[in-house]
């Protein structure tokens, strides 16, 4: 048995370091080759910047490549094994398809607990730090202060947070303004334009089809709800830029900043902190699922009876495109409070898992 567990680890490693190593290539290319060789050759930029600026993003992108690589491998690993009729000869010998893969599982969940790792404390970190790099080479236009999917703090007196951004187009903006002693202000739009105004060190907010709370005339501590169709909100860059730091996304925190940035923006009033919620559960849900992957990948793999290499990208693609999809929708609906985080995000991963499954009892029962 060791020496059978042995000889699939091996199998298994060598085309899991072959899909990883593949991939990076790709996502490295499709990343900023055209940006970085633009950044090098037409704007002058230090190479040993670029390099730092490559390093940086790779604990951010090992965090997809290795489940994608878990999928791979499992479907050339058992393809092989399938087409050699290594399988059959292992379950002729009395040995059941769960005892043959259980040695392979323990060093996926093993994997699993050291992506959450690399996602939590690594690539969190290594992701902000490429932001930065980015600002510092003045990559980011002055109105980058605004980011989408972030509370942003830099602005005096505001919190903002904004779903999405296309150059000065936004949508989904909410504009939190805490007040000492009263009731924090809020102001919702469904879209909004940024219209600069350099002279002055000001960007204006347009914000569009919205609601704001006003404080009442009779008694100013209170708020009531108005009604706009448009509402300009004059934003001072010179607060931004004097503060000098670059505020972090979501997805730039742990877990821990995570939770303690829940905790504090609720102390102050502000509510829809889905997003917030919705990252750490994001976390979760991409480190652990390699294992949903290799649980389908490995039925796949012996049914498919192939060693190509190419068609098991091409399944493997096709897997990752439904999980990604379901991911992505589930988080959408997380970061707007339209479902709860753990579910949503975990979705995908109990499809897959579930399918995984399925296919492993029909393979059991042949």
């Amino acid at each position: 048995m060791k020496i059978l567990r042995d000889h699939l680890l091996k199998e298994f490693a060598a085309q899991f370091f072959f899909s990883l190593s593949t991939l990076l290539i790709i996502f490295l290319l499709g990343r900023g080759l055209v940006q970085l060789a633009d950044l090098i050759f037409n704007k002058d930029v230090d190479v040993f910047l670029v390099i730092k600026l490559l390093f940086f993003s790779l604990p951010f992108i090992l965090t997809f490549a290795i489940p994608m690589s878990v999928l791979i491998a499992a479907l050339l690993t058992f393809g092989k094994l399938s087409i050699d009729n290594e399988i059959t000869a292992m379950r002729a010998g009395g040995i059941g398809i769960v005892r043959i893969v259980t040695p392979l599982v323990v060093f996926i969940v093993v994997l699993c607990l050291t992506s959450f790792l690399l996602s939590d404390k690594i690539a969190s970190v290594t992701h902000y730090t490429y932001r930065r790099l980015l600002t510092q080479m003045g990559m980011e236009s002055p109105a980058a202060a605004l980011e989408e999917g972030t509370f942003i703090k830099k602005f005096k007196n505001f919190i903002i947070f904004i779903y999405q951004i296309d150059k000065n187009k936004l949508k989904g903006i909410r504009v939190y303004q805490p007040q000492e002693g009263k009731p924090t202000r809020t102001i919702i739009a469904r879209k909004g334009e940024l219209i600069s105004i350099p002279e002055k060190n000001i960007i204006k907010l347009k914000l569009i089809h919205g609601t704001s709370d006003e404080p009442d005339a009779k008694d100013p501590s209170k708020l009531y709800k108005l009604t706009f169709n448009t509402y300009n909100l004059p934003l001072n860059v010179s607060d931004a830029k004097d503060n000098g730091e670059l505020g972090k996304k979501p997805k730039d925190m742990t877990i821990r900043e995570l939770r303690q940035e829940i905790k504090r923006l609720g102390e102050e009033g502000v509510e829809g902190t889905y997003p917030l919620s919705a990252e750490i559960h994001n976390k979760i849900a991409i480190s652990f699922s390699s294992l949903a992957f290799l649980l389908v990948g490995i039925p796949l793999g012996i049914a498919t009876r192939r060693s190509d290499k190419s068609m098991s990208f091409g399944i493997g693609l096709a897997l990752m495109t439904v999980y990604w999809t379901l991911l992505i929708g589930g988080k959408a609906l997380a970061q707007k409070g339209l479902a709860p985080p753990f579910l949503s995000l975990q979705f995908s991963n109990f499809v897959i898992g579930a399918c995984g499954i399925y296919l492993f009892g029909k393979l059991a029962r042949h």
